[in-house]
């Protein structure tokens, strides 16, 4: 069992980009992983019920261990936040809002994840995923 994750976003290349970048830290398949993001046609864009379909799908991969939701930006939140309204609550209190930055917050979620972490820990590792690059540039 693990943490399962869904990136929402306005670009679908983006995050499938980051999904891609992320896996190469994760053994195949580690980590449940889904992707909430651009609207039809490929536009930008998010989607409150691509988002609701992406945690059920996500949470079910997880086995119980819950979801964690990484946004981009702007319309991501909103979108999110009327997904969540929309879920079963059983569901819903499973599922952790990070506000951690998306690609450096998928990365080191998804590596935390696999190694069994909660998901607690697999957010809070999310929410200080900066720290390294910051040690650095400062």
């Amino acid at each position: 069992m693990t943490v399962g994750f869904v990136l929402v976003g306005h670009s679908r290349a983006l995050a499938e980009a980051t999904v891609e970048l992320s896996q190469q830290m994760v053994p195949a398949g580690a980590v449940p992983v889904e992707v909430a993001a651009g609207i039809d046609g490929g536009k930008f864009g998010t989607d409150a019920n691509t988002v609701v379909a992406a945690i059920n799908a996500a949470h079910a991969a997880s086995d119980g261990d819950g979801v964690v939701v990484l946004l981009d930006l702007g319309s991501a939140v909103l979108s999110t936040d009327l997904a969540l309204e929309m879920l079963d609550a059983e569901i819903r209190q499973q599922v952790t809002v990070s506000s951690g930055p998306f690609v450096e917050g998928a990365v080191i979620g998804m590596v935390t994840a696999s190694t069994g972490a909660s998901r607690d820990s697999v957010a809070s590792d999310i929410r200080n995923a900066l720290q390294p690059k910051q040690s650095q540039i400062d």
